[in-house]
């Protein structure tokens, strides 16, 4: 069975290009374009085994959409990645304190893009400190 990612990113470009990458390593992706819809498609289904997160979004950003998924007991040790062109100082560590795992910036390097998510995904299986 595939691992779903949830995909929440509001570039049509960027959204293309992170579902292919991820579709051609194998697994099933889900998208939303903003983060009320990404609320809405994680409380709707089964959780996903990581979310990918764009932090500038329309109409909530994704510090809030990281802030809301933690605030529920079945997302608390979700993996949730942040994927954005966001990188002042500071940026990290915000996108860390709202509750995401790791922080990417944009551009991303394909070449190692999946590797990093893979990896997202081990550190996910280990027990509590294990990171």
């Amino acid at each position: 069975m595939k691992q779903q990612i949830l995909l929440v990113e509001d570039n049509e470009h960027n959204l293309y290009l992170l579902t292919y990458l991820l579709e051609h390593a194998g697994f099933e992706v889900s998208q939303a374009r903003d983060g009320r819809t990404a609320i809405a498609w994680a409380t709707a289904h089964e959780a996903p085994a990581l979310v990918i997160l764009d932090i500038e979004l329309p109409e909530m950003d994704g510090y809030d959409v990281a802030r809301t998924l933690r605030s529920m007991p079945r997302f608390e040790a979700l993996p949730i990645v942040a994927v954005t062109s966001h990188a002042m100082v500071g940026d990290r560590e915000r996108a860390l304190l709202a509750g995401c795992t790791e922080y990417l910036e944009k551009p991303i390097d394909p070449e190692t893009f999946v590797l990093r998510i893979r990896e997202e995904l081990d550190a996910a299986k280990r027990p509590a400190g294990g990171r």
